[in-house]
């Protein structure tokens, strides 16, 4: 056996399907055993390896060890001269296990070996080389000086920015999403480490390979897509946290003394920094839009003020210093909390909902305006003014914020992307009915076609003239049939195109169309997987605007039900867990098996109830649990929470 490829894949069934049917491919030619470990997915990937993979060596585990010890679950059965470690969120191109191999086989010194990779938008991927991060290239990378001067050899360290890309190099570091081993290396240096559980052990097994006198080797000649961002958020805490303690581990295994000590804290001091950076780079994406139009509010309501006294009151000075220090903002508290809870800071942006939000605010100001003392009572006609002032301002504010980004005034309307799609007739129509059950908008301006000659009547032109297809119609996105175009050709595609346009892969007789725009986020993913109401911003917001509510009106009205509710106890605790977001008053219907299904579901919080409580029915099986969950979950309104409440009353206590 000539190599063995292991992919360890958490819960991204469709990267993985396309990434195996690309390996599938890739074999051919090569003598080659395949191993999927999957850590306990809950998206059916175990189901689909089985069903569309009979050849793959599926290792499904019952929990979620972590990446090292899923591989190292596969290599100790693997037979191959070689050990591949491959993303499950990759494509290969059809000659890249070939090329690899033969390097390996010409050059005995190498312990491993990694290749240029590519996101989804045809970006060279910075971390295909990569050297050891010692304290001076961790602070520089840090630091934003690796970042600012890439191609330097003393603050370029980090991604070796200054190897050519597209040649071969001896490197420090391979990266983790093809990580080519020579089997033997490992017989002597051991496996992955396994107190690494996400992030380190790339740099800690690249690192053993040199210290036991091989090289590992950066190869050019290929090229693989690897759509960043699919198990973590590398915007997230989350990853902050778990990247740097890898390092931590990395540093403490094998720097020693004050060196090591130094690195320790100097990561440390990242843990906490990159952590203050992502808070305020992520409250500064939420607040933005709030906080312009606060101020345009504020403001429109100065000029109000100056307006009407000069001109109404014919008194500069009639109102007094407090009207701008404290009841303008109330108001704009008011206003932009109700717009808030009117939606109108989702997206697509909504003139309705602006106007309802304000319009909701200005009622609850005037029942606001009575309880004020007499010294901050203020003019009621520049609360109107004030809030028509808001509508028309804010809603212009969009407008010109859509304008700069989209260059088009359709700010209500979803933009509708220019779509080509690659591929002979009969895949073309099978994608464009994919996209029609995913009830993806785009504007599908025709088909290119694989083949040199082709027909003027049914497609807009050969594969050979994609560009000047792309910039006659102003191409937004493109959508590969890998059934007809090689991976290589599209990788090629991709790189001679640009990031201009959006890429998208459609592999053979699969239900998904994959694609990624960006190297930090999540892939896009077009399925005919059902849509949760309960998932989308709207709902969320209000269900937990009903769980505040039903907490005081319970709260006010306790006297009365503590003799209708059987666990008096268990409901004054109740009312405290959902008061601070550790329960919700309607949940999920929780079983031993259901507990596991419930993660294929859009996640809330634990609830007191569930839509069991609505029928009273003790002895309903699992197949209906789920399905009643599923429903609640897909068609999820305020109304069927306040259902379930009421028919469930007595239980409220449960705890």
């Amino acid at each position: 056996m000539k190599l063995s490829i292991i992919i360890v894949n958490y819960n991204v069934k469709y990267f993985l399907e396309q990434a195996l049917l690309s390996v599938r491919k890739a074999v051919e030619n090569v003598d080659t055993e395949v191993f999927v470990v999957d850590n306990n997915s809950v998206d059916d990937s175990v189901a689909m390896v089985r069903e569309q993979f009979p050849e793959v060596k599926l290792i499904a585990n019952t929990d979620n060890p972590g990446f090292s010890i899923a591989n190292n679950q596969a290599i100790r059965e693997a037979r191959g001269e070689y050990i591949l470690l491959l993303n499950p969120d990759t494509v290969v191109e059809e000659d890249t296990f070939e090329k690899t191999v033969a390097f390996m086989d010409a050059t005995p010194d190498a312990g491993g070996l990694g290749v240029k990779m590519i996101d989804g938008k045809g970006n060279f991927l910075p971390e295909s080389k990569r050297g050891f991060p010692s304290p001076s290239v961790a602070f520089f990378k840090m630091f934003g000086l690796s970042r600012l001067f890439p191609k330097s050899r003393t603050f370029g360290r980090y991604h070796l920015g200054f190897l050519d890309k597209d040649e071969v190099h001896e490197v420090d570091v391979l990266a983790g999403a093809y990580m080519l081993l020579r089997k033997s290396v490992l017989d002597k240096i051991g496996l992955l480490d396994e107190t690494f559980f996400m992030y380190g052990e790339d740099i800690d097994l690249s690192y053993r390979i040199v210290k036991a006198g091989f090289k590992n080797y950066y190869y050019g000649d290929t090229t693989i897509i690897h759509y960043k961002g699919e198990s973590t958020k590398k915007g997230s805490l989350n990853y902050v946290r778990v990247f740097y303690n890898a390092m931590i581990i990395f540093a403490k295994k094998h720097f020693k003394g004050d060196k090591a000590r130094a690195f320790v804290l100097l990561l440390q001091f990242a843990i906490y920094f990159r952590a203050f950076l992502t808070l305020v780079t992520n409250f500064a994406r939420k607040i933005y839009l709030p906080l312009l139009d606060a101020l345009l509010i504020f403001a429109g309501m100065y000029f109000l003020k100056d307006f009407w006294a000069n001109y109404v009151y014919n008194t500069p000075n009639y109102f007094r210093s407090t009207y701008m220090a404290f009841n303008v903002p109330l108001y704009i508290t008011i206003w932009l909390t109700a717009v808030y809870f009117s939606g109108g800071y989702d997206n697509p942006r909504s003139a309705r909902r602006l106007v309802r939000g304000l319009a909701v605010g200005t009622v609850l100001l005037a029942a606001v305006y009575g309880f004020l003392p007499m010294e901050y009572r203020s003019s009621r006609a520049l609360i109107v003014l004030g809030a028509v002032w808001g509508m028309f301002s804010l809603w212009g504010l969009r407008v010109f914020l859509h304008f700069l980004k989209y260059k088009n005034l359709k700010i209500s309307e979803k933009p509708r992307n220019n779509l080509v799609i690659v591929g002979s007739m009969k895949e073309c129509e099978r994608v464009t009915g994919l996209l029609h059950q995913a009830q993806v908008e785009k504007n599908i301006i025709g088909i290119i076609s694989p083949e040199k000659d082709y027909d003027n009547a049914r497609f807009l032109g050969s594969i050979r003239q994609l560009d000047e297809v792309v910039h006659i119609y102003k191409i937004d996105e493109i959508i590969f049939c890998a059934r007809d175009i090689s991976a290589q050709d599209i990788m090629q595609w991709m790189t001679r195109l640009g990031t201009e346009p959006d890429y998208k892969i459609v592999p053979e007789k699969s239900l998904s169309i994959i694609g990624s725009n960006s190297k930090n986020t999540a892939g896009d993913l077009y399925t005919i997987d059902i849509q949760f109401r309960i998932a989308t911003p709207m709902s969320q917001r209000n269900k937990r605007v009903i769980d505040l509510i039903l907490c005081a009106a319970f709260t006010l009205f306790s006297p009365v039900l503590i003799f209708i509710i059987k666990n008096k106890i268990g409901f004054v605790r109740n009312i405290f867990a959902v008061l601070f977001g550790q329960k919700t008053w309607v949940g999920y219907a929780r079983t031993p098996v259901e507990t596991r299904l419930i993660a294929s579901l859009p996640e809330i919080r634990p609830g007191v109830l569930s839509p069991l409580d609505a029928l009273k029915i003790n002895t309903l099986n699992e197949p209906t649990i789920h399905r009643l969950n599923f429903i609640y979950a897909k068609d999820y309104t305020v109304d069927s929470d306040l259902e379930i409440v009421w028919k469930g009353m007595r239980e409220l206590g449960d705890f």
